[in-house]
């Protein structure tokens, strides 16, 4: 059977981050199959991992959700936050977002219980396309489009060039392969634009369409084996990690 370190066990839940569970380890606030552990312990997918005396490791079948996110929920496994984006799916099972929309933005995101499957979509240097619909306060330009398509300042540096093509004279859309905070919003501003709604249409191979707001359904079977092709190349965190040093 396939041995894990528990601190990727852990994250892989949902539960907490890997820091975070290095913190619960140290503490003696987990046990593996009712006996405390320390760090550095390795698990297979039958044992029973528990933490503050409730068992995190119930067998699931894996789950993966296309949700169109509305305005107005904060895309954060914190139940304490008012309209979380946990609470406000309710699914039976625990779940959480891959990624993030800032709460003002609508649109697409991924929610599943697969840790290892979040890990390779957020690594930012594996070029995952995040396609958006944008509207903004006044009448776009040739200029604008020019601009943001080469990159722009951007907290510190320069966003990477992208495709930008314009929808309408308030509109356009824009795809792009990094994932800086509020990245579209702080490149409008530094063009002298307000955006007035954000909208993510897609993320890689799967598309919004016509789902509702507020509304959630499974993938297909045909994109999820297109999207665990096209991450089956992906950096881990922990190797990622590991270069970066």
């Amino acid at each position: 059977m396939e041995l894990k370190r528990l601190n990727k066990a852990i994250s892989e839940t949902g539960y907490c981050s890997r820091r975070a569970a290095d913190k619960l380890i140290e503490n003696g606030s987990v046990k593996v199959n009712g006996k405390p552990v320390g760090l550095g312990v390795k698990v297979t997918p039958s044992d029973s991992i528990s933490i503050h005396g409730q068992i995190i490791t119930v067998e699931v079948e894996p789950i993966y959700l296309a949700f169109n996110k509305p305005v107005g929920i904060t895309c954060t496994t914190d139940t304490k936050i008012r309209q979380n984006i946990v609470s406000y799916i309710n699914h039976p099972e625990r779940i959480f977002p891959v990624g993030r929309l800032d709460k003002p933005s609508e649109g697409l995101i991924f929610m599943t219980n697969d840790g290892d499957i979040v890990n390779k979509i957020l690594r930012s240097k594996n070029n995952h396309e995040k396609e958006y619909l944008v509207t903004v306060s006044k009448k776009i330009t040739s200029s604008f489009i020019k601009k943001m398509g080469n990159g722009v300042p951007v907290l510190d540096t320069v966003s990477d060039k992208c495709l930008v093509t314009k929808v309408n004279d308030f509109t356009f859309n824009i795809t792009l392969t990094q994932g800086l905070n509020r990245q579209i919003r702080r490149m409008c501003t530094f063009l002298g634009y307000e955006v007035t709604k954000l909208k993510r249409i897609r993320i890689m191979n799967i598309a919004l369409g016509n789902l509702k707001p507020g509304s959630y359904r499974s993938f297909t079977r045909t994109e999820l084996e297109v999207l665990n092709r096209s991450i089956s190349g992906s950096s881990k965190t922990e190797e990622a990690s590991k270069r970066k040093r």
